[in-house]
């Protein structure tokens, strides 16, 4: 997209155009949605060697590749493998560079089922699991071991946001000879890029703002040079592919990647700003606030913030919390998070093993959706003064 010389266009502009040369398709603007498992060869020397460029459906599409390649454009990757869920973009990399007898590092914030898939698949198969401070830094070098493999981080981390030193943990790691690996999928490569500060591969859920509108489930997988090969053959391998439909509609969605972040940060830094100063508010955790303790690691590494974040509430129990949630008419309570609708969820700590941090109350997590924000305020105001006409309940 750009020529020798030339400035390197914007990221709305990239966005927009990555992925796909609408003259290599006849002038269309879109690349085709192709619905493929079995692929023709022209001859039987040709099928032999596999010398084309599309062998078998499980292996890649034209639609696969667009997407694939509009991702490596904006994480500047060396290659990327898209899989049918956020989950699966956690798991098969984690299959990929650890063997019986390793040692990971998974930050104490990470999202749970990749929790979950640590403690009961890796652990089976072999693999010790230790779990670390999410504001360790540079300190993580006390954790390494002879043979950790991999170091595993989130930032912001899921639900309590905690901002992670992601350089200095990386240099660490890879200086002894771990693979690291980031979940990305609150910040995008639109805020962050990942392997531009050490980080070797790049999970995204782009079930959540690379799609952006509820209704599709997939995962991204983004490599450098020195890992892309190992991940790329544990992907063939699993044959973990996603739906060509599916593909197409996260492509779709990352045309206005953008300029819906935009939206949501705008928003939420506006509704973050305001529930600081609600009753009810006993502290928001947002790291785009300037009070917020990630702040100024935040303000160092990434370009901005999206819309998500939580609040504690000022004392109380479960019986608070869902009445905050009850009283709600706007937000939906549902998991996930990065599309148009505001969403809201009750935030369980009881995983940790790490970081028990105390909170004044029960933890909430908002999706600040793209509604107007007055009306979002207004529906928050009412779960506030719900959950505090609720009284004392049992603790969360």
């Amino acid at each position: 997209m750009e020529g020798k010389g030339e400035t390197k266009p914007g990221i709305n502009t990239r966005l927009a155009h990555a992925g796909h040369d609408p003259r290599s398709f006849h002038g269309f603007v879109n690349p085709p949605v192709v619905h493929a498992s079995t692929v023709l060869f022209p001859d039987a020397a040709t099928m032999a060697a596999r010398n084309q460029k599309y062998t078998y459906g499980t292996r890649g599409t034209p639609t696969t590749d667009a997407l694939a390649d509009a991702i490596n454009e904006l994480e500047g990757s060396a290659g990327t493998i898209v899989v049918p869920s956020g989950l699966a973009a956690v798991t098969i990399p984690l299959l990929a560079f650890l063997s019986a007898g390793d040692h990971v590092l998974i930050v104490d914030s990470v999202y749970h089922p990749t929790r979950r898939f640590a403690d009961t698949m890796l652990t089976r198969l072999g693999v010790e699991v230790q779990y670390y401070d999410p504001l360790v830094g540079a300190g993580i070098a006390a954790l390494m071991k002879r043979n950790t493999k991999v170091v595993f981080t989130e930032s912001p981390g899921s639900n309590t946001f905690e901002m992670q030193d992601i350089p200095a943990i990386a240099s660490v790691a890879r200086e002894r000879g771990a693979v690291v690996m980031m979940d990305n999928s609150w910040a995008t490569p639109v805020h962050f890029r990942p392997l531009d500060h050490g980080v070797d591969i790049s999970i995204h859920a782009a079930t959540k703002y690379l799609a952006g509108h509820s209704d599709v489930l997939m995962g991204t997988v983004s490599a450098n040079e020195r890992c892309w090969a190992q991940l790329h053959e544990t992907f063939l391998t699993l044959g973990c592919c996603p739906a060509p439909d599916d593909v197409y509609q996260v492509l779709r969605g990352l045309r206005t990647l953008g300029v819906r972040l935009e939206r949501h940060q705008k928003s939420a830094l506006e509704i973050a700003r305001w529930l600081e100063g609600q009753p009810g508010v006993a502290r928001v955790l947002y790291p785009g606030l300037e009070n917020d303790p990630g702040h100024a690691i935040w303000k160092r590494d990434f370009s901005g913030a999206s819309g998500t974040l939580s609040i504690a509430l000022d004392g109380g129990g479960t019986k608070n919390a869902h009445a905050f949630l009850d009283a709600l008419k706007l937000f939906g309570l549902g998991y996930s998070w990065g599309g148009y609708e505001s969403l809201a969820v009750h935030v369980s700590l009881r995983d940790r093993t790490v970081t028990k941090n105390d909170y004044e109350g029960p933890l909430i997590r908002l999706q600040i959706g793209i509604e107007d924000v007055a009306d979002i305020k207004a529906d928050l105001a009412r779960g506030l003064a719900a959950a505090r006409a609720a009284g004392d309940g049992q603790e969360a």
